[in-house]
């Protein structure tokens, strides 16, 4: 294939501010929405294009990913990249009179991919051909049952193969048939919510907290109670004084979201005998427990339930990569039926063969050997992310380095204001978010929360030299 008219060859910025895989991803984006490219056309291979422009093939690698996870190409396989045959008419195109602007749809704006975004996986070390061998393997062997309806639980084998997972790595105790799987974190809440709760029904939130619990549990009538989270994690007693007769409880017991501190094990006991006495139930958000630094990983708090009040939620967002919108809930067993027909419902169940794909890649061992390798990689870019940010901006910062987690909390000496910080950093680009808006009800500390999963070790230097530029003095 040649590349758009006009454009023999894409001349890379080496010097620039802007990553090369993100220049590489404009220029296909750009090329896409004016029509210069067109659906089913082949992009050019990645190795190819990694020896036209000297680089390494993963840095390609991770600008394909970005594009396909927005919807502009498909990976075929060995038949290569394409641009999506889906875009037809409904693609963007920028005429001539219009060549500067581009109006994107807002998905479009959120779910691409900036320096320091949260909860982004390192998507450039993601193994992407062995996963396009299992894609393929998985579609020759599809069957005419496969073809059919799926079942609402969830693909038996991937089932089986997150039982067996949480058994060996969490701790938990459990079998295929308590788990459930979803659409992501927030489709396992909003299917508990609305199966757990009646409206005006109290909810213990962290707070501060991740943002769409609150809105998922409003949504479905409940009365959300914040509860303030210090240094040992969730302030039980707190929550006893003010919601006593509470129906749920909503925690990130191993890395609290955001603060990143662990619930104590006295309050974590405190916490299952409350949900015991009252009748209330828990829901474990397990969100990054797999990444942790220094010791080993916490046990879950699963683990400790003995009464079968806790669901345990996770996801495969942030240990494979986002797009898969796959998740799970393990379930007391007295929750099962119910759970399965709401379900079947709901969402008449999952892709199939996204499904298989994961349960092979779990049961042929390459979950764990991903795992083990982003912790390694993760660590490194952790603490090349802390080394950069003192050297860019010397003592005026200080970084907050909890023991595991996907992101840094940092706070700057001269500046109490973090909400106008990061409208700076994010009108240049960049996905720093402030703290204090993570807060309910109680105070928040002022910071920026800076993901550094998805920032290689050798451009985390120059992101953080554009942090600097942004936000400039206070």
């Amino acid at each position: 294939m040649s590349l758009p008219h006009g454009k023999r060859g894409i001349v890379l910025a080496r010097a620039d501010d802007v990553p090369l895989y993100r220049q590489i991803y404009e220029h296909f984006a750009g090329a896409i929405r004016a029509g210069q490219l067109k659906p089913a056309d082949r992009l050019p291979s990645a190795r190819r294009l990694a020896e036209q422009f000297g680089t390494a093939r993963g840095t390609v690698d991770t600008a394909y990913a970005m594009l396909a996870g927005e919807g502009y190409v498909v990976a075929r396989g060995a038949a290569g990249t394409i641009v999506s045959p889906a875009l037809g008419s409904s693609a963007l195109v920028k005429t001539a009179a219009n060549r500067r602007v581009v109006q994107r749809p807002r998905e479009a704006i959120v779910s691409q991919p900036k320096p320091f975004q949260l909860g982004l996986p390192a998507l450039d070390a993601f193994p992407r051909k062995l996963w396009s061998r299992l894609v393929a393997g998985q579609a020759r062997e599809c069957s005419a049952r496969d073809l059919a309806y799926p079942e609402p639980a969830g693909f038996t084998p991937l089932r089986e193969a997150v039982a067996a997972y949480l058994a060996s790595s969490r701790g938990i105790t459990c079998n295929a048939q308590q788990v459930l799987i979803t659409d992501g974190y927030q489709g396992a809440l909003d299917l508990a919510a609305h199966l757990l709760l009646r409206r005006n029904d109290r909810t213990w939130i962290e707070d501060p907290c991740y943002l769409p619990v609150r809105e998922i549990l409003s949504a479905a009538g409940s009365v959300t109670v914040p509860i303030r989270v210090d240094g040992e994690g969730l302030r039980v007693a707190d929550g006893l004084r003010q919601a006593r007769r509470a129906r749920l409880a909503v925690v990130t017991p191993s890395h609290q979201s955001p603060l990143g501190v662990a619930l104590s094990l006295p309050r974590r006991l405190a916490l299952l005998a409350w949900a015991s006495a009252v009748g209330a139930f828990i829901i474990e958000d397990d969100y990054d427990s797999e990444f942790r630094y220094v010791g080993r990983p916490l046990p879950a708090l699963k683990s400790l339930d003995q009464a079968e009040r806790v669901l345990y939620a996770g996801s495969f967002s942030k240990v494979l990569f986002p797009a898969l919108r796959l998740g799970y809930l393990v379930l007391p067993d007295a929750l099962i039926p119910g759970f399965r027909t709401a379900s079947r419902r709901r969402q008449a169940g999952h892709s199939v063969l996204e499904q298989r794909v994961v349960a092979k890649f779990m049961a042929e061992g390459h979950f764990a050997r991903h795992l083990k390798r982003m912790r390694t990689l993760y660590a490194a870019r952790r603490e090349a992310l802390a080394n950069a940010l003192h050297a860019v901006f010397r003592d005026r910062v200080e970084v907050d380095l909890q023991p595991g987690g996907m992101h840094l909390i940092v706070r700057f000496v001269d500046c109490d204001r973090d909400i106008r910080l990061a409208k700076r950093a994010q009108a240049k680009g960049l996905a720093a978010e402030p703290l204090s808006t993570r807060a309910v009800v109680h105070a928040c500390p002022q910071g920026l929360l800076l993901g550094f999963a998805n920032i290689p070790e050798a451009e985390v230097l120059r992101a953080c030299r554009r942090l600097e530029r942004a936000i400039g003095p206070d």
